[in-house]
């Protein structure tokens, strides 16, 4: 099977050694049996370099550039864990993550173009390979119908259908109150496409395998 993860960069950044091992460990035992890429976020050092950067008078497309580079930082360091296992570079296209992909080698990615979150990519890059799931593992446990740290009452869904996302994604740009890990445009393709996706806590590495297999405590969308 083929599985696309958008692994989000607070879930790498800062972390050590051993600790990306583990990750690195996880990635590869799936990769034994299944296709793995990998789209990591900018996380924290993205956020900071851009709120520099609009300090500074900085254009939006500015910052995103700065933000595409922060994920590709990240990128490279889970490259540097998985060793001869992975392509030894994050591709720029969809079709060289795909060559990259040749004799079961783990794809890892960083952001693209202005104006995409790394979700997006991972939604664009799940339709471009025809994968089995998408997989957002990320600081939440799953989609919430508010946000859980604000409202008691918020509900967590087990289950919820494309255009269930796609709705909760777009009050999440409009209402403070809403909570959706997955943005609008990766909703949207999520969407078009019928790709099965999973929102799981990635701070719990064994996730990694419970969002592919079954097992996670997570949100499926399908």
């Amino acid at each position: 099977m083929i599985f696309v993860y958008s692994l989000g960069g607070s879930i790498l950044a800062g972390r050590d050694a051993e600790s990306l091992k583990e990750y690195a460990a996880a990635l590869k035992n799936l990769a034994q049996e299944h296709q793995i890429f990998v789209v990591v976020g900018g996380g924290k050092i993205a956020r900071e370099y851009i709120e520099k950067a609009r300090a500074l008078g900085a254009g939006e497309a500015f910052c995103d550039l700065l933000g595409i580079g922060a994920t590709k930082l990240n990128a490279m360091i889970l490259i540097a864990a998985l060793g001869k296992d992975v392509a030894p570079e994050p591709p720029e296209t969809y079709a060289r993550a795909l060559e990259s992909s040749a004799g079961g080698k783990i794809v890892v990615l960083g952001g693209m173009q202005p104006g995409q979150t790394t979700d997006a990519v991972a939604a664009l890059l799940a339709e471009y390979v025809h994968a089995d799931k998408m997989i957002v593992a990320t600081s939440v446990d799953g989609v919430y119908s508010a946000d859980p740290e604000i409202d008691p009452k918020a509900k967590k869904f087990d289950h919820m259908t494309h255009s269930d996302l796609v709705r909760l994604s777009m009050e999440t740009t409009l209402s403070a109150g809403s909570r959706s890990p997955v943005d609008p445009l990766a909703a949207k393709i999520i969407e078009r496409s019928s790709i099965p996706a999973v929102v799981v806590y990635g701070g719990n590495v064994e996730n990694l395998k419970k969002a592919a297999e079954g097992g996670h405590s997570g949100t499926e969308i399908s």
